[in-house]
């Protein structure tokens, strides 16, 4: 005997005594699954054949086109992935693509004859040597006479290891504090009272944690390193 789903006029026998019910359907054991019997494949015969509603297909267009519309802004809407850390009292980003790694301080060879202050000299890194250079003196950014409040009640000074086409450099950061992720449409323009120098190297900045956070141009940045330092 067939049951009928009042809301749509379609047996509804799979569902209450056949497999997905109790499965007290008699004719249960001859096909093994409801599938197989002609009750269940005559069901999805008039779902097939049904008339179309009215503004059905109108309904679906303005779906589809709405989840295209979203597609194509997720699409390019560009994920900025950068490290972040401070220098005196400012907090800076690179992204994450030149870096290599970070340290622990480690000593610093000077070399002799060399009084550029943005070449402090030469650091062993697992046995081999690398340009150390002062990114603070590069951005002329000013020496904080006071203590600077940090992010972390425990702040440990490191180095980092940036490379850009085979070019390396290493340079100590007084915090570090990590990876984050900004959308690229949150990047804004330097504000005109920036200083010069770091006015220069920068891409923007981003609002993060009630701090104006640059975003340093690494492009730039590589390429006055091999200039102001190597030749």
């Amino acid at each position: 005997m067939n049951m009928i789903n009042e809301s749509t006029n379609q047996p509804s026998c799979y569902n209450t005594i056949g497999i997905a019910g109790d499965r007290t359907c008699p004719q249960l054991p001859n096909f093994i699954h409801c599938r197989n019997c002609p009750v269940y494949s005559n069901i999805g015969r008039q779902l097939l054949e049904r008339i179309i509603p009215e503004n059905y297909r109108h309904e679906w267009t303005n779906l589809f086109s709405q989840e295209r519309a979203e597609s194509h802004t997720l699409t390019i809407t560009k994920t900025l992935t950068v490290v972040i850390f401070r220098l005196q009292r400012e907090w800076l980003a690179l992204t994450t693509q030149v870096f290599q790694e970070t340290i622990s301080p480690t000593l610093i060879h000077t070399l002799p004859h060399r009084s550029n202050q943005i070449l402090r000299g030469l650091v062993n890194i697992r046995g081999e040597l690398q340009l150390c250079i002062s990114l603070t003196h590069l951005l002329n950014l000013e020496t904080a006479d006071t203590p600077v409040t940090a992010l972390s009640p425990v702040v440990y000074p490191r180095m980092v290891v940036v490379e850009k086409a085979g070019s390396v450099w290493v340079f100590p950061v007084d915090e570090l504090y990590g990876v984050q992720r900004f959308d690229q449409q949150d990047l804004r323009d330097t504000p005109n009272n920036m200083m010069a120098t770091t006015h220069n190297f920068t891409k923007g900045f981003f609002y993060w944690q009630g701090n104006s956070l640059g975003y340093l141009d690494e492009e730039l940045l590589f390429t006055t390193l091999d200039t102001k330092v190597c030749r």
